[in-house]
């Protein structure tokens, strides 16, 4: 079952009440960040592609990148396939990225069939393609198939909000705040919204890392 889905921003809305109701510090969280973002993305191969060529750069660089290849239109996977692994590499990306975009391309996902996938099928499917992590995977759940139960524990920043907002007494693993999260089901993907937003307020305030 796909369960709920995040369109609008009432719907990000009701996930709030929900989250403060059960969890008093998420109240405290969002009276200092104010109202949550929706946050919602495309699916489909471009916006997977433009995950791989926004990883391990800054923002700048992966713009100008993007803007590239889509003055090349190399953002499909019929594209990608026909320029091939050097024609890729010359259009910006590292040995590395051209590999995982043609991988991308060769895999030949059926992102329709996605749409109505549970999300744990979302995830195995997208982190088989050499090149999406199961972070990628879930940010890709969470944001561009709008699903409202999907949490991201890897994330650093949600790692160190959680730690703060918590008063944990160090930042948990990815293994503990997956477990603390479900205490959060069915709204994580809200849940993770707040903490993403807290974390920048608690960054201003602390001067976290």
């Amino acid at each position: 079952m796909v369960g709920r889905l995040i369109e609008t921003d009432a719907c990000v809305a009701e996930g709030v009440a929900w989250l403060t109701a059960q969890e008093p510090r998420f109240a405290d969280a969002v009276a200092q960040t104010g109202p949550l973002p929706l946050r919602r993305r495309p699916d489909g191969f471009a916006q997977l592609l433009s995950a791989i060529v926004s990883q391990q750069v800054s923002v700048a660089s992966a713009r100008a990148i993007w803007a590239k290849l889509e003055a090349a239109d190399a953002v499909t996977p019929e594209a990608v396939e026909a320029r091939g692994f050097d024609g890729m590499k010359e259009l910006g990306l590292s040995r590395q990225k051209a590999r995982y975009a043609c991988a991308l391309a060769e895999a030949r996902i059926d992102y329709d069939a996605l749409r109505l996938a549970p999300n744990e099928d979302v995830v195995k499917t997208l982190t088989a393609v050499t090149g999406i992590g199961v972070w990628t995977a879930e940010i890709y759940a969470m944001f561009s198939l709008g699903r409202a139960d999907v949490f991201a524990p890897g994330d650093l920043a949600l790692q160190e909000s959680a730690r703060v907002l918590f008063d944990l007494p160090e930042r948990p693993r990815e293994k503990a705040l997956r477990e603390m999260a479900e205490a959060w089901s069915p709204w994580r993907s809200v849940a993770a919204r707040a903490l993403w937003a807290y974390y920048h307020v608690a960054k201003d305030r602390e001067g976290i890392a």
